[in-house]
């Protein structure tokens, strides 16, 4: 009976097992078929996340802003050096170059778009051409000049301009203010003829003690009208009797910036003809080039930011007298040719300060040059246009 026993549990621990064998197989076989469904799934993720990203990448815009940044400023700078012929032409290329290459990244990203898009943002590059051509036409048509910006290189026009302003040009040169004396032909060519750049006229403080000559002038000193030759280093008075033009010397204060006086020789005013001119605080400001003969050229200076003291007619054609505000004389004495309208750029109608260091910078024109450490008194005050 025992033995009947036995067996049937036997059986029955055997019939379990091979019950629990089954079940285990196939708990296993759908965890694995669970498993491949997990993988299939993940790898269709990962397939269609590889082919979003690669959709995106191929739609991705190309970012074009700095390159816009970068023409403005360049274009800046084009436009204050456009008087230096290697720089200008250096700068024209570059930008040309790169206005080349950002309209052909923006027709790319406008590729990538789609076709609604695409007619949106074609419309707006056009128009955005449109509206800067229509600028540039405009400012050239409104302001008359090919050189509506320029810099002040020098102290000569204290207070009014500082050294580094940057200023706004017109070429509405005949709305210039000044005193306008008419001169014939043949006068005017006698004086051009006798007229030498190697020269100076200038008023100075005379000692007779010492028998010394001094831009200041002391007690007991006398005013004198000298004339001095730049090769040899002599001088002599002046005799202005046969002079178109003729100068008349006076004294000026300057005031330094630690707030000590002066007092110096200085033209006060010119005689052209029967009509006498003084300096005139309303006179328009000028910009003009000078030419291979000017003693200015020959320093250097290749554009000069001055106030016209007088204008010759000579038979419809003007030529400009001009002279510096902190400046004891006219350009014309110091061995400068008078101006006309040819080689003027334009009139001065606004300044901007500091911008035009940028050009000082990179004109290497750092050192800062006399009469930047004081400024003229005079009787009135000077205005910019």
């Amino acid at each position: 009976m025992r033995d009947i026993m036995a067996m049937q549990n036997q059986n029955q621990s055997a019939l379990n097992s091979k019950k629990n064998n089954s079940h285990n197989k196939k708990n296993k076989k759908i965890s694995k078929d669970n498993n491949i469904k997990d993988n299939n799934v993940k790898n269709k993720n990962a397939g269609n996340t590889s082919k979003k990203s690669k959709e995106i990448g191929k739609n991705a815009q190309i970012t074009t802003w700095p390159m816009y940044i970068l023409i403005i400023l360049l274009f800046f700078i084009y436009i204050i050096l456009q008087h230096n012929p290697m720089v200008s032409v250096a700068l024209g290329i570059v930008l040309f170059a790169l206005i080349i290459i950002l309209v052909a990244i923006e027709s790319i990203n406008i590729m990538k778009e789609n076709k609604s898009s695409r007619k949106k943002d074609i419309i707006e590059i056009v128009a955005a051409l449109i509206i800067v051509g229509v600028i540039f036409l405009g400012l050239d048509i409104a302001l008359g000049t090919y050189y509506p910006l320029d810099v002040v290189p020098s102290c000569s026009m204290l207070p009014v301009l500082q050294r580094g302003d940057l200023v706004v040009l017109s070429g509405r040169l005949h709305t210039i203010n000044a005193p306008i004396v008419n001169v014939t032909q043949s006068m005017y060519s006698s004086f051009i003829k006798n007229f030498s750049t190697n020269t100076v006229r200038e008023c100075v403080s005379y000692n007779y003690s010492s028998h010394s000559i001094d831009q200041f002038f002391n007690s007991g000193d006398a005013i004198l009208l000298i004339q001095l030759n730049d090769s040899t280093g002599r001088y002599f008075i002046v005799n202005q009797s046969k002079s178109l033009i003729k100068y008349y010397c006076g004294t000026r204060t300057i005031k330094y910036f630690n707030g000590t006086t002066k007092q110096v020789a200085y033209t006060n005013s010119i005689k052209i003809g029967n009509r006498t001119i003084s300096t005139d605080a309303n006179n328009t400001i000028i910009v003009y080039k000078t030419v291979p003969n000017d003693s200015f050229y020959r320093m250097g200076d290749t554009f000069i930011v001055h106030r016209v003291f007088a204008i010759i007619n000579v038979s419809g054609t003007y030529y400009y007298l001009t002279k510096g505000d902190n400046n004891p004389a006219l350009d014309l004495q110091y061995g400068n040719y008078p101006s006309n309208a040819s080689l003027i750029e334009g009139k001065v109608i606004a300044a901007v300060p500091y911008l035009g260091y940028l050009k000082l910078v990179l004109s290497r024109s750092i050192e800062e040059p006399y009469g930047c450490n004081f400024t003229t008194i005079h009787r009135s005050n000077f205005s910019l246009t």
